[in-house]
């Protein structure tokens, strides 16, 4: 059973940037698509950002153009680029893959956009 642990969030102004990671116990070659979700207070989970194992990408309407998620499969870690910030990606960002699979949900990582 791969184990997913997030890392990289914190609290950063509007218009700022993070970097997450996720690191997987095992390989995520076998996944064939691993997405990154986030969940802020009072609402449901979404898909944000999700890869293939040969890196076809898609997004969210709402942070197309913003951020980039990227896959390296020998180094079993699954990345997201957050570039221009804004208040409403305040979240709590997990990666799993798509669809999620329960076993698969780790502590996620707290992503805070504030001035």
């Amino acid at each position: 059973q791969v184990q997913l642990v997030e890392s990289g969030g914190g609290l950063v102004q509007p218009g700022g940037s993070l970097r997450l990671s996720c690191a997987a116990s095992g390989s995520i070659f076998s996944i064939y698509k691993l997405g990154w979700y986030r969940q802020a207070p009072g609402k449901q989970r979404e898909l944000v950002a999700a890869s293939t194992r040969g890196g076809i990408t898609n997004y969210a309407d709402s942070v197309k153009g913003r951020f980039t998620i990227s896959r390296d499969n020998a180094k079993n870690t699954v990345y997201l680029q957050l570039n221009s910030l804004k208040p409403e990606d305040t979240a709590v960002y997990y990666c799993n893959a798509v669809p999620p699979a329960w076993g698969y949900w780790g502590q996620g990582t707290q992503v805070t956009v504030s001035s």
